[in-house]
């Protein structure tokens, strides 16, 4: 609430709606998070996911993965907010990395790119995604293993 009332008072947007979405793990609240045509782009997937129900459900299904999340860092630079963040998944395997949100005017999400790190973490995670995505979406070149 007070990052939304943060957001009416200097017209600006933080990136609580997806926080928010992180923290439901729900499809829903990244569908509504983003406009039709948007990108996911992520160190995790082979190639980058593009629209908005797909965008979602790949999201939902990344944020089940994480056993926590905490986002540690946030910075704007005009529609584009920079968030750091650290996680856990995998049985407390600490996992680190930077997302990446490009918003249009009415501060709809057009674009996000999510930094996995490290190097095998961001394969278990790919593997993992590509593993529990399997049959729910149709066979995208973005589900393909990560050579």
């Amino acid at each position: 609430m007070l990052a939304e009332f943060s957001d009416e008072i200097t017209n600006a947007r933080t990136a609580s709606g997806w926080r928010g979405s992180f923290a439901d793990k729900s499809q829903d609240a990244f569908a509504a998070e983003f406009t039709d045509g948007d990108v996911l782009d992520a160190t995790t997937l082979a190639t980058p996911v593009k629209g908005k129900q797909e965008v979602a459900q790949v999201l939902a299904t990344a944020s089940s993965i994480y056993e926590s999340l905490e986002f540690t860092a946030e910075a704007h630079d005009g529609p584009t907010t920079y968030l750091q963040w650290k996680a856990t998944a995998f049985g407390g395997t600490q996992i680190r990395g930077i997302t990446i949100l490009d918003r249009d005017a009415s501060g709809r999400i057009v674009a996000a790119a999510i930094h996995h790190r490290p190097l095998g973490e961001v394969l278990r995670f790919a593997a993992e995604i590509r593993n529990r995505l399997a049959g729910a979406i149709p066979a995208d070149d973005f589900l393909q293993e990560i050579p």
